[in-house]
């Protein structure tokens, strides 16, 4: 019977601390955003605190230790561990806003709150392991080998569990915040469990009792069990508010995890606040204005990325004859476009697949059919390498008709963007003519900027571009030769299947360098 309860702590340990790590980038992308960086830290610091829980565990796990003695110990782990991790939910709400804002770069403020947040977490539930392990060997005499390997073995297990049931299924369910609370429940029944026979069982009572009612109340204050997200998706921490105050006209906005990613105004759907989409709505009117204004031909346009649908909503109220091709993974985003942002996604312009947008792509026939192609699926700094390659960029270009264009946004480093060189160099090995242009606003702009590059068998006839609706603004160029001269002394890679260093190229904007 001991072995049994043992190995089921052990597996259920296991669980928790992987569901733990799991949750961790959910919990952080509403602050942070969800990258290549913010994964790292978070395996990092949750590997250096199980590393250091099973070193401190292999000490509490000497050989004068028995049942008793050992029970004691797991006890007190377990109750620091579900006190520490309702502590997390507390710890974000107060530390986030101070590291975020304090002057550090992006990566050491990543680094610095996951480690405020889940290390002790980590090392509590860490510690253990290597405890229960000591007391089921010693209740097996002569079967050291076969018990260890079980016990190995069934921490694995748990990990593996607890890592399918976060990401399949509890995050789904009950959000990441109440996952974290599920998991401190758990740890707080194992650790009763431990400590019911305990003579100082009293001890543990108060532990979980003081410290959990502490974070309790302390969180209640802060809002900190409350998700911050209006729905969180499988992908995505989506938030709507009301924008209505800022701009003087009845509009919503949304925010997938940390970014605003769309701005709809209610009444006028061609009214478009991002600037990056207001340019590509320009570009269209200068390219196909005799054509898509005059109903000569049915507009056609595949959008990567569906958000909160700004675009596509302007163009079928726009061209109600066009043919409008949407591909947005995750249908959350979409539901919520709906309800909040006034998408009719029964519109006969529309057509939604709820898929990748490069299968999607790639399961239409290979030859042309769109006049655009709008690549918005990057998010923010976060970018799904698999559509930047040349492989990928081969497919867009067999699917343009003459004289379409593929138009994506681009967020780099205005001084060196490297990823944008990249990206440009790569483009070139499919399409004749790719342009970079930017806001006039931020021309000059060292700092973050968001560009938009237009990969076409044309150039556009135009250096600079005016708004001819919406709100004010203007558009340059960058000069052709500049451009090229610069992507040249870069020696920017072309980006392949096989090799996309999307997260080192875009490593300047995070750390801030000197060009």
């Amino acid at each position: 019977m001991r072995q049994i309860a043992y190995g089921l702590a052990l597996f259920l340990s296991s669980a928790c601390g992987l569901i733990i790590e799991i949750v961790a980038g959910r919990l952080l992308a509403p602050y942070v955003g969800m990258s290549l960086y913010t994964w790292t830290a978070i395996i990092a610091v949750v590997l250096s605190g199980l590393s250091a829980g099973h070193w401190i565990g292999g000490r509490l796990a000497a050989a004068d230790v028995d049942a008793a003695k050992g029970g004691r110990r797991i006890a007190f782990a377990l109750a620091l561990a579900a006190v520490s991790s309702l502590g997390s939910l507390v710890l974000l709400r107060t530390l986030s806003g101070f590291l975020l804002t304090v002057g550090l770069t992006p990566i050491p403020a990543i680094v610095l709150l996951t480690t405020s947040l889940f290390l002790l977490p980590s090392l509590f539930v860490g510690i253990v392991s290597p405890i229960l392990t000591k007391l089921a060997v010693d209740a097996r005499p002569g079967q050291h080998g076969h018990v260890i390997g079980r016990m190995y073995a069934l921490g694995t297990l748990g990990s593996i569990a607890g890592t399918l049931a976060a990401g399949y299924l509890f995050i789904s369910w009950i959000g990441s915040t109440g996952t974290v609370i599920t998991v401190a429940l758990v740890y707080s029944l194992l650790a009763l469990a431990f400590a019911i026979a305990d003579p100082l069982r009293l001890l543990v009572l108060l532990l979980l009792a003081g410290g959990g009612g502490t974070f309790v109340l302390w969180g209640n204050t802060l809002k900190a069990f409350q998700s911050p997200c209006t729905v969180e998706s499988d992908y995505f921490c989506i938030r709507i508010a009301d924008f209505s105050a800022d701009s003087g006209r009845e509009s919503n906005l949304m925010v997938l995890d940390h970014l605003v990613h769309s701005i709809n105004d209610r009444r006028d759907p061609g009214y478009l606040y991002s600037p990056y989409i207001q340019f590509v709505d320009e570009v269209v009117k200068l390219r196909f204005q005799d054509t898509w204004d005059s109903g000569k031909s049915a507009p056609a346009a595949f959008f990567i990325g569906g958000g909160g649908y700004s675009l596509p909503r302007a163009w079928a109220a726009d061209y109600p004859k066009s043919k409008l091709t949407v591909a947005e993974i995750d249908p959350a985003v979409t539901a919520q476009a709906r309800k909040s942002l006034w998408l009719d996604d029964q519109h006969p312009a529309l057509t939604i697949f709820h898929r990748d947008a490069r299968a999607v792509l790639q399961s239409l026939p290979r030859m042309p059919q769109f006049d655009v192609i709008f690549g918005d699926a990057f998010h923010d700094i976060s970018i799904p390498s698999h559509l930047v390659t040349q492989e990928f960029h081969a497919e867009v270009a067999v699917r343009l008709k003459p004289g379409g264009f593929y138009a994506l946004n681009v967020v780099d480093k205005g001084s060196n963007p490297r990823f944008l060189f990249s990206l440009i160099k790569t483009l070139k090995e499919d399409f004749p003519r790719v342009e970079a242009w930017i806001n006039r606003e931020d021309n000059g702009n060292t700092g973050r900027v968001t560009f938009v590059v237009l990969a076409s068998d044309r150039a556009t006839s135009e250096a600079a571009l005016m708004s001819l609706r919406g709100p004010e603004r203007s558009w340059v160029r960058w000069p052709e030769k500049d451009l090229s001269q610069r992507i040249a002394r870069s020696k920017s890679p072309v980006l392949t299947d096989d090799y996309a260093p999307v997260d080192r190229l875009m490593s300047g904007l995070l750390l801030d360098d000197v060009p």
